[in-house]
């Protein structure tokens, strides 16, 4: 009888051993596919960066062919962006102006 449940017990952890085995390669296989995907998207990453510094290089170009100066509109650009951030919004996320927040029909310091 030692023997029957000996063979049961080696039966069950060969079966766990070949599940293990299989879940294994499935891992496997699913680390390969990711390792391939990002080796593809950093290879696109990479076009789109050269593809944007070209077309920066070329804006650049034109905008001191116009006589425009590009760090000024850069700058602007990056003070309007935070100051849009400082401007509260409503609840639904539109801009308060500083009229909206007074009451419809007061002035503004009338007590």
């Amino acid at each position: 009888m030692g023997f029957g449940d000996t063979a049961k017990k080696l039966q069950k952890v060969t079966s766990a051993a070949e599940d293990l085995y299989e879940k294994m390669n499935q891992l496997r296989g699913q680390v390969q596919s990711l390792r391939e995907e990002v080796a593809t998207t950093s290879e696109q990453v990479d076009e789109i960066e050269t593809d944007l510094a070209e077309q920066r290089a070329l804006l650049e170009a034109l905008a001191e062919n116009e006589g425009i100066d590009v760090e000024t509109v850069i700058a602007d650009a990056h003070i309007e962006a935070v100051e849009s951030d400082d401007v509260p919004t409503d609840g639904a996320g539109q801009r308060q102006s500083e009229d909206a927040e007074t009451e419809p029909g007061s002035a503004a310091g009338e007590s």
